[in-house]
C-alpha cells in the first residue's frame, strides 16, 4: 500500500548563475534540514527554488540563520510506494472523480522497486485532498 503525507513547500529566486542553488542548499544543510523534494525553474534572468523539507521548523530556523528569503508555506501530498502501472493514476483518479483541480505533480521512480510523487492542489482543497487520499500526519 502507498503512504501519503501532508507536506509542504517553499519557494525562492536567486539570479540565474552558476552556484545559486548550491548555496541555497549549502545553507540548509548546514542547517540539518532534511530535503524530501527540491525543484528548480528558470525564470528569466533567475531561478525558482522549490524545497520540501521534512522538518518545517528546522527548516524555518536555518533560512532566517542564513538570510534566506522564501515564501509562505504551502501545502502538498507526498505520496510513496511499492512501484506498479498507474500507481499515481490510481490516486490522480480519486482526485478528479472529486472534482478536484490538481495544480501541479511531480512523480518519478524512487529505484529499487519503489515511485514517489507530489501532489499539489489549491489551498481551498488542501483538507479534503488530505481526507480523500487518507493523509497521515508527519
Amino acid at each position: 500500500p502507498d503512504t501519503v503525507r501532508k507536506v509542504h513547500y517553499f519557494s525562492t529566486t536567486v539570479a540565474d548563475k552558476p552556484g545559486q542553488t548550491f548555496k541555497v542548499l549549502a545553507a540548509l544543510v548546514s542547517g540539518g534540514v532534511n530535503l524530501l523534494a527540491c525543484a528548480g525553474t528558470t525564470r528569466g534572468r533567475q531561478a525558482q527554488i522549490d524545497v520540501v523539507p521534512d522538518d518545517t521548523r528546522r527548516f524555518a530556523a536555518a533560512a532566517r540563520k542564513a538570510g534566506l528569503v522564501f515564501s509562505e508555506k504551502k501545502a502538498g501530498f507526498l505520496i510513496q510506494g511499492d512501484d506498479r502501472p498507474g500507481a499515481l493514476a490510481e490516486h490522480l483518479k480519486v482526485l478528479a472523480e472529486a472534482g478536484i483541480n490538481v495544480v501541479a505533480v511531480d512523480g518519478l521512480s524512487a529505484g529499487a522497486g519503489r515511485w514517489g510523487a507530489i501532489v499539489w492542489v489549491a489551498g481551498q482543497d488542501v483538507a479534503r485532498t488530505g481526507r480523500l487520499l487518507r493523509a497521515r500526519a508527519k
